[in-house]
């Protein structure tokens, strides 16, 4: 008899955004006439000063292991960054070079969680975060951001949410999938719940670079923050990056000592040449960065209007990140043109790719079934293509 695999590991679900993005590329192989605005991914090349770091790296044979942690060299430079873009001071024993963040997320996450333990998670979610948390045998605790504001949760909710099982809140600002970005005074005052009940907070912070009014805050560096956060942040969207992995997360010593840990049995350091790219982003400066947010704003721009026009209402433009949560839950119960009904965001993602080859995210992956999420980190015509395709299957719905 074959003996069980993990039931802790079977019990997970898989990423429907990769899921997404793996069926259009699929579909492309096959010569099938797809736009996929699934993936969050820059269409944009890695700029040219990280690529000769990275040959720069290999030329003189730096190939070799170093500290699971990372490179010290670039830990100095994370380091660099955080003080001077975020006002926060640490010092390169409290960072860890991940492979992606998502690697990190998962490290925090390993480094806190103890079977039985509530970690509440803002929805919508990445959705990543409560598959990780389950995972480790803690408990996804849900608070759900009402439209109205933004998809933004609220003091009192999160005050409500705590318990005497609550580990640590998990949050990602500027957030993915709906683009929304806290204030400093809405982070403040989620700080003041957060000290008040003694928890830890994971602030995934990787779209930090593209927010499009206002400036970005960190929840570190919000007045008793520091010692109970740990930061997440990466390479992969700020730098175009994202077949790099690299990642890093910064966090209270005694912590970032058992991310070190985990990481030295578990994987060891991200690729060095990959680390000796990232180095030569960080001293490259945010130019490239800046330039990209400009280039997303237009496109987001054109895709709340070119989207609302088909759904016939007004759709709130994201505040950063590069990605557009839309409200559809007004066409669900109409009927396709083959006489079924739409009953949700997954069938309605699945009509529109079948029926235009048009690949978006269903809703209900990051935790609200009424909205889908395009990314608009493509191309403009793809993106033309995509409000045709969308619009085109919206109106045969009857």
């Amino acid at each position: 008899m074959t003996k069980p695999l993990s039931n802790r590991t079977q019990n997970i679900a898989a990423s429907l955004t990769v899921a997404v993005d793996t069926l259009a590329k699929k579909l492309i192989a096959e010569g099938k006439d797809i736009v996929s605005l699934g993936a969050g991914e820059p269409d944009f090349p890695t700029p040219a000063p990280i690529c000769e770091a990275a040959k720069r790296a290999i030329d003189q044979g730096k190939t070799r292991y170093t500290a699971p942690v990372g490179i010290l060299e670039l830990r100095k430079k994370i380091c660099k960054k955080f003080l001077e873009e975020n006002g926060l001071n640490f010092m390169p024993d409290q960072i860890t070079v991940t492979s992606g963040a998502k690697h990190a997320v998962f490290n925090s996450l390993a480094a806190l969680v103890n079977p039985g333990d509530e970690v509440i998670i803002p929805a919508p979610y990445w959705v990543t975060y409560p598959e990780l948390v389950k995972w480790l045998g803690g408990v996804p605790v849900f608070v759900q951001g009402a439209r109205e504001n933004r998809f933004k949760i609220t003091a009192e909710q999160l005050q409500k949410a705590c318990s005497s099982k609550t580990k640590a809140i998990l949050m990602n600002n500027p957030c993915n999938p709906t683009g929304t970005v806290y204030s400093r005074s809405e982070l403040e005052a989620l700080a003041s719940v957060i000290v008040q009940n003694d928890i830890y907070c994971i602030s995934d912070e990787v779209y930090e670079y593209f927010v499009y009014e206002g400036e970005f805050t960190s929840i570190g560096s919000i007045d008793g923050m520091q010692e109970r956060t740990i930061i997440i942040n990466g390479f992969s969207k700020s730098f175009c990056m994202t077949g790099w992995r690299v990642g890093y997360d910064a966090s209270p010593l005694p912590i970032a000592k058992i991310i070190g840990k985990i990481q030295g049995q578990a994987t060891h350091h991200p690729s060095n040449i990959a680390q000796y790219a990232a180095i030569g982003a960080l001293d490259m400066g945010k130019g490239e960065s800046l330039k990209m947010r400009e280039t997303f704003r237009k496109r987001r721009d054109f895709m709340v209007k070119g989207i609302g026009e088909s759904l016939k209402q007004k759709i709130a433009a994201p505040e950063g990140a590069f990605y557009l949560f839309a409200p559809v839950s007004t066409v669900f119960g109409k009927r396709k043109p083959d006489g079924t009904v739409v009953k949700d965001s997954l069938e309605l993602c699945q009509y529109i790719l079948e029926s235009q080859g048009l690949a978006i995210v269903p809703g209900a992956a990051f935790g609200d079934d009424s909205c889908v999420r395009f990314s608009y980190a493509a191309s403009d015509e793809n993106l033309k293509q995509a409000c045709i395709r969308f619009n085109k299957a919206i109106a045969d719905l009857k």
